[in-house]
C-alpha cells in the first residue's frame, strides 16, 4: 500500500447495480409519493479495495431532469470506458474526463464519490479528514413528508421527543398555512422549516409572506427548479430566509444566486451537484459569503446516508442536515453499520478508512434487480 500512495490507484474493474429498499412509510411531497428506494450502486475496485458511489436520480425527471436509464447509459458508454485500467493519483484528476460532459451531474457524483472513497481507503483515511471535515458528529434534523395535521403533530412530537435539531415540513398549495399555524401552537419553540418542492409561482407570493408570522428557519425551493430571478424577487418581500436547493447545481448558480440575494441559506446535496469536489467549491463559495449551508437527503441507504455525513463534517454545515436515522426509513439497511442518531447528534461514520461502513453483502443481493460488470 504504501507504493500506491505516491503512484495512485488504478482502476481495474467496476460494478453498477440497481437496488430496491422498501420505504417503512410512504414519503408524500408535492410532485408525489415514493413507497421504495430505487437507486444505483456503484462500486469501483482497485489495488484490492472497493470504493462506493450511491446514485441519487429518479426512475423518472421528477426532482430533475436526470433518469436512473439515462444516466446508468452514460455512464456504461462514456465515463466507465474512460477510466477502467487508468491510473488516478486523486479523484480530482477524473475532472478531465468528468467536466468535458454536459449535465449528468448525479451520475458523475457516483464515480467521482467512489473515487474519494477508494482514495481515502488506499490512504488509510477517513474521507472526512481528506475532505476538510472538522467534526465527528453533525447536527441533524428531519423531514416530514405531507400528511394530515394530526398525523403531522404526531410526528412532529416524535421528532421532538428524539432530540432532532430541526424539523422540516413539506408543503403544498393547499397544505402550507393551516398546517404551519396547527405545529407552531402545538411547539412554538422548535426550529421549524418548510420545503415546498417547487410547487409554488409568483402569483402565491402573498402567500408565501404569510409564512414570515411563523418564526421559520427558511422556506426551501418555493419556486422553479431552475429559477433563481423570481426567488429573489421574493426573497426581497421576504423577512423569512430562502434556501435554494433544485436551483442549486454548481458553484456559479451559487455565487449568481447569492449576488442576486435570491437566498441566505443553501442547501448542498453532493449528488444534485456532481460530487464532492463541487459541493466543497460551494461550500467555499458559501462561506465567503457568510451564507450558512446544511446537507439535503435523498432517502439515501447506508452509502449513501454516509456520504452526506462526511461531507456535513465541514465546518460551513452549520444548520441540521436531513441525515437523519436510517430507521425512520427502512427496516434494514444494506450497509452493516445501521446509521443511527442520538439526540439529533449523527457520528461521522469511522468503521474503517474511506466511508466507514461495510456492505451487509448478503442483504445487498437479496434486494439488487440487477449486476452489470465492467472491466477494460
Amino acid at each position: 500500500m504504501t507504493q500506491t500512495l505516491f503512484t495512485g490507484i488504478r482502476i481495474d474493474a467496476a460494478e453498477l447495480r440497481i437496488v430496491r429498499l422498501p420505504l417503512l412509510t410512504p414519503f408524500v411531497i408535492s410532485t408525489g409519493t415514493m413507497t421504495d428506494k430505487v437507486f444505483p450502486l456503484l462500486t469501483l475496485r482497485g489495488e484490492g479495495l472497493e470504493g462506493y458511489g450511491e446514485g441519487v436520480m429518479d426512475m423518472l425527471p421528477d426532482y430533475l431532469e436526470e433518469t436512473q436509464t439515462a444516466s446508468l447509459a452514460f455512464l456504461e458508454q462514456a465515463i466507465l470506458p474512460q477510466i477502467l485500467g487508468r491510473t488516478f493519483a486523486s479523484p480530482a484528476e477524473l475532472d478531465a474526463i468528468l467536466s468535458p460532459w454536459r449535465g449528468h451531474r448525479m451520475a458523475k457524483a457516483m464515480v467521482e464519490m467512489a473515487a474519494w472513497d477508494l482514495w481515502a481507503k488506499a490512504l488509510n483515511q477517513p474521507l472526512s479528514a481528506l475532505l476538510g471535515g472538522v467534526r465527528d458528529a453533525v447536527e441533524v434534523g428531519v423531514s416530514l413528508g405531507i400528511a394530515d395535521i394530526p398525523t403531522t403533530l404526531e410526528r412532529v412530537a416524535a421528532s421532538v421527543d428524539a432530540g432532532y435539531k430541526r424539523v422540516k415540513l413539506k408543503i403544498k398549495r393547499g397544505h402550507d398555512l393551516a398546517l404551519l399555524q396547527a405545529v407552531r401552537e402545538k411547539f412554538p419553540d422548535i426550529k421549524l422549516t418548510v420545503d415546498a418542492n417547487t410547487d409554488y409561482r409568483l402569483p402565491d407570493l402573498p402567500l408565501l409572506m404569510a409564512m414570515d408570522r411563523f418564526g421559520l428557519d427558511y422556506i426551501e425551493q418555493p419556486l422553479a427548479y431552475d429559477d433563481i430571478h423570481d426567488h429573489a424577487k421574493v426573497q426581497a418581500r421576504l423577512t423569512t430566509a430562502i434556501c435554494l436547493d433544485e436551483s442549486i447545481r454548481s458553484a456559479t448558480d451559487a455565487r449568481k444566486a447569492l449576488v442576486a440575494e435570491a437566498a441566505r441559506v443553501i442547501n448542498i446535496k453532493v449528488g444534485r451537484v456532481g460530487g464532492f469536489g463541487p459541493a466543497r467549491a460551494i461550500h467555499d463559495l458559501c462561506a465567503a459569503f457568510d451564507v450558512p449551508v446544511w446537507c439535503g437527503g435523498m432517502l439515501e441507504s447506508g452509502i449513501g446516508r454516509a456520504q452526506n455525513i462526511h461531507l456535513a463534517s465541514l465546518p460551513n454545515f452549520s444548520n441540521p442536515g436531513d441525515t437523519s436515522s436510517a430507521s425512520r426509513y427502512f427496516a434494514r439497511d444494506i450497509t452493516e453499520q445501521q446509521l443511527e442518531s442520538d439526540q439529533g447528534l449523527m457520528p461521522v461514520p469511522k468503521h474503517g478508512p474511506g466511508l466507514g461502513v461495510t456492505l451487509d453483502r448478503r442483504f445487498l443481493t437479496s434486494v439488487t434487480g440487477s449486476v452489470q460488470e465492467f472491466r477494460p
